[in-house]
């Protein structure tokens, strides 16, 4: 974990899920010291809300478009993940 990492509310989608990746390799790695596994646990987690709040808010945005026929937004519909 650096000690210059920006906070994780100013990251972005991407530097926040690089991070996590990060984190999990670390852990999985499993040489990080008692400690130092919890504070990596901890700042993953705080990562993964960080990261889905970041998902949720998208897909709120995708929900709100829904292009007519003439390619005009027209109304809303669910955004369909699957």
């Amino acid at each position: 974990m650096s000690e210059t990492s920006p906070p994780i509310a100013e990251m972005s989608f991407e530097d926040a899920l690089r991070s996590l990746e990060e984190v999990v390799r670390r852990l999985e790695g499993g040489e990080v010291p008692l400690d130092e596994s919890i504070a990596l646990y901890e700042r993953g987690e705080a990562l993964r809300r960080h990261c889905q709040a970041r998902l949720d808010a998208a897909q709120e945005r995708i929900e709100k478009i829904v292009a007519g026929p003439d390619g005009k937004p027209q109304g809303t519909a669910p955004f369909d993940a699957g």
